[in-house]
């Protein structure tokens, strides 16, 4: 049985998700599902899941591991998708989809996703005292939300293409800056 405060927290944090990343969710969904209806039963499934289970594992930040949500999301449509033996057209070519059984969810890849999440935000903060502030503020604005340029820019009150700028000016510092743990 779950203890009250691990319920409580659970809940919380869920709303939190939903509030802060539902219609990222709902696009992420559509990307693989190409249909809105499909996209929104998807995401649905994912916070029914994430109520039953209450995993406090999946816990991050304020809110649940996103990383953990769209590989969820992925692996459920593929499993439905094999499920239903649902075949593509790829030209004239008629295809059918293959995918593995249920995909072990990778913790090691979870810690280096966060590993190097922590560790651009802090090179950001290290820009405090630069001349890239200003657009290590305007990047991190950009790179925290699911906004585009243009909605970056509106919120700030600049225009995209400053914007534009500086984050371009501050991934070229950072990738300069920052060994990528994707890369090898």
């Amino acid at each position: 049985m779950i203890s009250g405060s691990i319920q409580a927290e659970c809940d919380k944090r869920l709303s939190v998700l939903y509030h802060d990343k539902h219609r990222w969710l709902i696009s992420e969904a559509k990307k693989l599902t190409k249909n809105t209806e499909e996209a929104e039963d998807l995401v649905q499934e994912l916070f029914e899941y994430l109520h039953i289970k209450q995993n406090p594992k999946l816990f991050w930040g304020e809110s649940y591991n996103i990383f953990y949500c769209n590989k969820f999301l992925f692996s459920r449509f593929m499993n439905k998708t094999k499920s239903l033996n649902r075949t593509e057209l790829m030209g004239d070519v008629k295809v059918e989809l293959l995918w593995e059984e249920d995909v072990p969810y990778d913790e090691e890849l979870d810690r280096e996703l966060e590993r190097a999440h922590n560790e651009v935000i802090n090179e950001l903060k290290s820009l405090s005292v630069t001349r890239l502030w200003p657009s290590a503020k305007i990047f991190e604005l950009y790179w925290m939300s699911e906004d585009t340029l243009q909605e970056t820019a509106d919120k700030i009150g600049i225009s995209k293409s400053t914007t534009f700028i500086a984050v371009k000016k501050i991934r070229k510092y950072l990738q300069n800056t920052i060994k990528s743990p994707f890369n090898g």
